[in-house]
This record gives structure tokens, C-alpha cells and sequence, in this order.
């Protein structure tokens, strides 16, 4: 029982895990410019040596780019409250019971992860209006990829606390 409580908690935490790099880690998109220069894009900013905000990111035309921003920030915390939720249900709960509770939190975890890859999607066909000319020729980058790796470990991770009983 050990193994498995061990197993639960590690692939949690690297869903989690998963999650904030995906939210703080600059790579949503990568450009390499014809000075040989590499720019990184994520969600707020676009870096080489310095950052700048990502143009009219704040406007009504951007409404795609901050409903990717809510929902990520919104599935990592989620994500995080169900681990510590688990863990208080871990010496609370009586012997036989579910974690019904951490199932149904880390499950709204995974709706606002399937969110993320909705608007990823949006981000994917949108990059022309949001992305100065300079920046439109580039490609995914690793945060981006880590977001959709992290849509199943979530999604996989509350249908584990869903079967899982505390036992001895």
C-alpha cells in the first residue's frame, strides 16, 4: 500500500510540477531570427537579452491569450490544492473510505487543463494576430508541449484518487 500511496504522490507532484513550468517557463514559442538571435514567447512576454510585454495583450483582440493565461494559473492551483487536500485526507479519513474529495478537486483541475488545450489551440491559430511580424515565423516551444503532457497526468491522476481506499 505503501508503493502505491509513494506512486500517487509522485506522479501528482509532477503534474504538478509540469503545470508551473508550463505557466512560468518562457517558451510557448520560439523564434530564431535571421540575426541568429532567439527569441522566447510565452503568455506575457517575449525575451531575447531583454523582456517586453506581449503587444495588446491587455485588449478586448486578446480576450484567447488571457483566457490561456486564467486557465493555467487556474489548473495549477487547483492542482496543488488537491495534493494538500489529499494529504489532510490521508490522516483523517477512516480506514475504507474513498478520497472522494481530492478526486473531485484534482478532477476540476483537469477541466481548466482541458481549457489550457482549447485556448492552446486558439493561441496555435491565432499567433499572426497577436505576434508582432518579426515573431509570426517560429515554433512551439517546450512550455508548450509540457501543457499538453500535462492535460492527461491530470486527468489520470484524479481517476486515481477516484478508485483509490485508504487501506492499513
Amino acid at each position: 500500500m505503501l508503493i502505491v500511496l509513494a506512486f500517487i504522490i509522485l506522479f501528482h507532484l509532477v503534474a504538478a510540477v509540469l503545470l508551473f513550468v508550463a505557466t512560468i517557463h518562457n517558451a510557448w514559442w520560439v523564434v530564431s531570427s535571421t540575426r541568429g538571435d532567439v527569441i522566447y514567447t510565452d503568455l506575457w512576454y517575449s525575451c531575447n537579452v531583454t523582456c517586453y510585454p506581449v503587444e495588446n495583450s491587455h485588449t478586448v483582440e486578446a480576450a484567447y491569450l488571457q483566457a490561456v493565461q486564467a486557465t493555467i494559473i487556474l489548473a495549477t492551483i487547483l492542482c496543488c490544492i488537491s495534493f494538500f487536500i489529499f494529504l489532510l485526507q490521508l490522516f483523517s479519513i477512516k480506514q475504507g473510505e474513498r478520497f472522494i474529495f481530492t478526486a473531485i478537486i484534482q478532477l476540476l483541475a483537469f477541466l481548466p487543463a482541458v481549457c489550457v488545450m482549447i485556448a492552446a489551440s486558439i493561441y496555435t491559430t491565432q499567433n499572426k494576430s497577436f505576434h508582432v511580424p518579426s515573431l509570426q515565423r517560429g515554433s512551439f516551444g517546450s512550455s508548450y508541449i509540457l501543457a499538453w503532457i500535462s492535460f492527461p497526468m491530470t486527468l489520470v491522476s484524479g481517476l486515481m484518487y477516484l478508485v483509490l481506499r485508504k487501506r492499513k
